[in-house]
């Protein structure tokens, strides 16, 4: 049996100034700057990584200037990439919202589920990310267009999996 090769657009949303280019930068290079200039339209990166012994993960990763968002509508429907909220600067004390609000957010807005992040700290960024692709995996080989949603919060020091990045 070959090698299966996927690909996957991640769509990497959210207000201005809240480290969507940075969640980018840690995930896909694996480095942190404090020093980031505003996104203009959008950036890209690419990640790739070996998920089996025979299944190659590529994922574009498309950084959504912040300031863009209003004038962004796409409707649900035509989504076929799972949702997932990541709360991040989680490092950050007090935060602003409580988890039942976040959690209600979630639910409300057909998200498959949430969890915390910190780009800085690098908490729970691999781990968000292998959620993430575990559920596009799933739906791609299910070839499902519709997706169950949830919204709860995902724990991800649970989740087990020989999964290794490159």
């Amino acid at each position: 049996m070959g090698s299966r090769d996927h690909l996957f657009k991640v769509l990497v949303v959210g207000d201005a100034a809240v480290g969507k280019t940075s969640l980018v930068q840690r995930y896909s290079q694996d480095s942190f700057s404090k020093h980031y200039k505003s996104t203009v339209g959008v950036d890209f990166a690419l990640k790739v990584l070996q998920w089996s012994d025979s299944e190659i993960v590529r994922l574009q990763l498309w950084d959504i200037a912040g300031k863009y968002l209003s004038h962004i509508l796409i409707p649900r429907k035509f989504m076929i990439l799972p949702f997932i909220f990541s709360l991040c600067q989680c490092d950050l004390s007090p935060w602003a919202v409580s988890r039942d609000q976040i959690d209600r957010f979630s639910k409300e807005n057909g998200f498959t589920g949430w969890t915390e992040t910190s780009v800085k700290e690098n908490k729970n960024i691999n781990e968000a990310m292998r959620v993430l692709i575990e559920k596009m995996m799933r739906n791609s080989r299910e070839d499902i267009m519709s997706l169950s949603t949830q919204g709860d919060y995902i724990n991800l020091q649970t989740k087990s999996s020989s999964w290794s990045c490159c």
